[in-house]
């Protein structure tokens, strides 16, 4: 799906974890398009070249920096923040993207996945947030964007320690628009749906069904009968990070299809 580009991002800089693939890298490619520099953060450093690559090959004025680190590593989220802080001197944007799943049942989850799932999707989250602030408040104009799930406000079996996460996630985002109004730091949240993403077609072919199978078995997962594209998740992103959004802070925007009101 393609959409007018106007400049949004016109000489800012932003960072975005989880930038190797599905959801982070397409929204590294709008944000370039939309006149952003762009940090890229992944603990997959040939995931973060290739979208690095594909980007530069779509547009080779982009500026695009990229950084190697899992975002639930001490000191990684600062490190990456220097590096938007050295490559392009300042920081606007923070789109919080990395997460990770589990598959535990409540009765069956052990103190070490919760723990595992939290330090990357609540946790690290937090730190990028600590990392990013002196230079968002710099900007006059920061924002942050956290990338939630749908599940977050709705129920499900199978998912606890994932959903639990996202949904604290997004009570972080409300303290952030708090505590960070005055600095002129906006914080908000989007919490896609079912996303047809890299991941899925790897998780599918792992339980032996191919593409064609995972397009039907989502079907009836959204109002209009289908998956969304990691781009029609980062226009709203990116529609959040704009000053077009200046005056929404502390918001949730679910970008499901309407699956959370099925």
């Amino acid at each position: 799906m393609s959409a007018m580009t106007t400049g949004r991002l016109q000489d800012k800089a932003a960072l975005i974890t989880g930038g190797g693939a599905g959801i982070g890298a397409a929204t590294a490619s709008i944000f370039c398009k939309e006149g952003a520099s762009v940090v890229l953060v992944d603990r997959d450093p040939a995931a973060l070249a290739q979208t690095a690559r594909s980007i530069r090959e779509q547009l080779p004025q982009a500026r695009i920096e990229v950084f190697s680190t899992d975002v639930a590593t001490p000191g990684g989220a600062q490190a990456a923040v220097d590096v938007a802080a050295r490559s392009f001197g300042r920081l606007d944007v923070l789109v919080n993207n990395a997460a990770m799943r589990n598959y535990s049942a409540v009765a069956d989850a052990q103190p070490e996945e919760w723990r595992a799932v939290l330090d990357v999707n609540l946790v690290g989250t937090a730190g990028f947030c600590k990392a990013a602030l002196p230079l968002l408040r710099q900007s006059g104009a920061g924002s942050i964007v956290n990338v939630s799930s749908c599940f977050a406000v709705t129920g499900r079996k199978g998912m606890a320690i994932y959903d639990a996460s996202k949904a604290a996630m997004l009570a972080l985002t409300r303290t952030l628009a708090f505590e960070e109004a005055a600095h002129g730091v906006r914080a908000n949240a989007v919490c896609p749906g079912s996303t047809f993403t890299t991941f899925q077609i790897n998780k599918g072919k792992a339980e032996g069904k191919d593409i064609d199978q995972l397009m039907q078995a989502r079907k009836d997962n959204s109002l209009v009968g289908r998956w969304g594209t990691p781009e029609e998740i980062a226009w709203p992103v990116l529609w959040l990070a704009s000053s077009e959004a200046s005056f929404i802070t502390g918001t949730t925007l679910m970008v499901d299809g309407g699956l959370s009101i099925m």
